[in-house]
């Protein structure tokens, strides 16, 4: 009797403590799971960097007498970015990519400033050029939208040639510079560019958070206390891309369920270069569908822009409109289109009296946005908890099964 009663309560026991080890090793197992994929979501990312050097004015002793030109070079491991920004003319970026380390750029100063011929700024050796495409800003439009229906097809004021803007010296600060300019008819204000580099992958801290890489520049614009012709004024901004054999020509909008980054926005578009029979990018220009209409970005500031469907212009008239595109091009080929900034029933310019705009410009594949780190890890906890619930019961009910039976195999013996 003394020994049947002691089988029952071992083999209890050892039933109760294999239960309770099943439940803390999927337990474990679980826990586990979710930190690996965390820390692996939080360690990824791309890790390419470049190694940046800024020169204003290369090659000049003195400052320029008919505008800036700065010169970043961002070397790789095998190959370089040679970013240029000039205001003599129109506002202008060149990108000019490299394979080699060594690519340097050359400047005839006294051909650059006479505005009359190409050749006068070189990226050598010449026979390292893998790709190259200019962005201006061309034009800035004014419209009196009297109706309240954003179009900016009619009503439009003169525009503003920015060519013909007066345009301060670059301002430099670390890894970007900023510049700014008035029209001559200007009461006020001013049109402002910042341009800003990248040694890695990062994203802007302001609004619309772009995500950049080494690859890549960002570009701000903004229209800061101008004085606009009429009560009801929105402004579009035309911008012209300028190539070689492949300019930017082809306008893509991609679609996601994501808006964290950018609250309600969930598309981004891509003016890209596209070879001849090709899928692969070679250049782009990226923004997303959204301007604000305060110097410090905020979702209830946020307003819509659009842009028109790129068509072919001229590519020596829009190459006479900056002194860096008709340096560099020999044969220029350009495509153009329109920002809009501003839908029907949303506040007109004069409301605030600022707009700003913000787009990527690089080589290769434009960054692809994706779930951040943090997100990804409380999908994971969210999605793995019912799961592990499961488990757990699953292994408790048969835990309790095999349990039963043992209990009723030991009768008490009188």
């Amino acid at each position: 009797m003394k020994a049947a009663g002691h089988v029952t309560c071992s083999g209890t026991t050892k039933m109760a403590a294999t239960s309770r080890s099943c439940r803390v090793s999927v337990l474990l197992m679980f826990v586990s799971s979710v930190l690996s994929l965390s820390l692996g979501l939080f360690s990824g990312g791309d890790a390419y960097r470049r190694q940046l050097s800024v020169q204003l004015n290369p090659g000049l002793p003195l400052p320029a007498p008919g505008g800036d030109l700065l010169h970043v070079r961002a070397v790789g491991d095998n190959d370089t970015l040679h970013f240029l920004f000039c205001s003599q003319g129109a506002p202008t970026l060149l990108i000019v990519h490299t394979n080699t380390s060594s690519s340097t750029v050359k400047v005839d100063w006294p051909k650059f400033e006479a505005r009359n011929n190409s050749g006068s700024v070189k990226v050598e050796p010449e026979s390292s050029v893998l790709y190259s495409t200019a962005i201006i800003f061309s034009r800035l439009l004014e419209y009196d939208d009297v109706n309240n229906t954003a179009d900016p097809s009619s009503d439009l004021f003169p525009p503003y040639e920015l060519q013909g803007f007066q345009w301060s010296g670059l301002s430099l600060s670390e890894e970007s510079a900023q510049l700014c300019g008035a029209a001559k008819n200007f009461s006020s204000g001013s049109f402002c560019l910042q341009l800003a580099m990248f040694q890695s992958e990062g994203r802007d801290q302001s609004m619309p958070h772009l995500l950049h890489t080494a690859n890549t520049s960002q570009i701000k614009v903004w229209l800061d206390g101008v004085l606009p012709r009429a009560a009801r004024s929105r402004f579009v901004l035309e911008v012209q891309a300028v190539g070689g054999a492949y300019p930017l020509s082809r306008v893509e909008i991609h679609r996601s369920i994501d808006d964290e980054f950018t609250p309600t926005i969930f598309k981004v578009s891509q003016w890209v270069s596209l070879a001849n029979g090709s899928s692969d990018v070679l250049g782009f220009l990226q923004w997303k569908p959204v301007a604000y209409r305060r110097s410090n970005p905020a979702l209830e500031y946020a307003t819509q822009c659009r842009h028109s469907e790129p068509r072919r212009t001229n590519g020596e008239e829009t190459a006479a409109q900056s002194a860096l595109v008709k340096a560099f091009y020999a044969e220029p080929e350009s495509f153009g289109l329109n920002v809009s900034f501003g839908t029907a029933g949303e506040p007109f310019y004069n409301s605030t009296r600022f707009l700003s705009w913000t787009m990527l410009v690089g080589i290769g594949s434009p960054p692809v946005d994706s779930f951040s780190p943090l997100v990804m890890s409380m999908m994971a906890v969210g999605l793995g908890t019912p799961m592990i619930l499961l488990l757990l019961g699953g292994v408790y009910v048969c835990v309790r099964k095999r349990a039963a039976p043992s209990a009723m195999a030991y009768e008490p013996i009188n």
